[in-house]
């Protein structure tokens, strides 16, 4: 029996990198991920085809500003070996990595942004991880209704 979407929300600084550079590039390495909790979502959980909202951090409007989905099993971050890397871990070693990613592919970008504000002022949404005191994971798991009520 097939095992049925899961759906999930990464953030990123658009300065960094932003839905519309995710966009032009139609897929990317979500690298430099450096949280056990975020790390272990992305190696054991994410799975291809599955659906995920880009949400925008550390702007002027926090929200999410488009729809991704997962593409690709997970496989070591490149970063963690690289000394050059700000990502760079060196107790990583290729034959026994400590940081994983996915590939996160554009899927659209939305007209508006469903911000920050609105999202804390949906009684639905009250149990959302992103909306929790204290919470400051990248990359997050969501429920089928979170996922439906924060595209929309």
């Amino acid at each position: 029996m097939e095992e049925s979407p899961k759906y999930w929300l990464v953030k990123s600084e658009p300065s960094t990198y932003s839905i519309d550079d995710l966009k032009k590039d139609k897929k990317t390495a979500w690298t430099g991920v450096r949280n056990y909790t975020a790390r272990n979502f992305m190696r054991d959980s994410m799975r291809p085809g599955d659906p995920v909202l880009f949400y925008h951090s550390s702007c002027p409007v926090p929200g999410v500003y488009g729809i991704a989905k997962v593409a690709s099993k997970a496989y070591p971050d490149p970063t963690q070996f690289d000394p050059k890397s700000p990502y760079y871990d060196p107790k990583a070693t290729k034959e026994k990595p400590i940081w994983y990613l996915v590939d996160i592919a554009f899927v659209k970008k939305l007209e508006q942004p469903v911000t920050l504000e609105q999202m804390k002022q949906d009684p639905r949404l009250k149990d959302m991880t992103l909306l929790q005191r204290g919470n400051r994971l990248s990359v997050m798991g969501l429920s089928k209704e979170e996922f439906d009520v924060t595209q929309s």
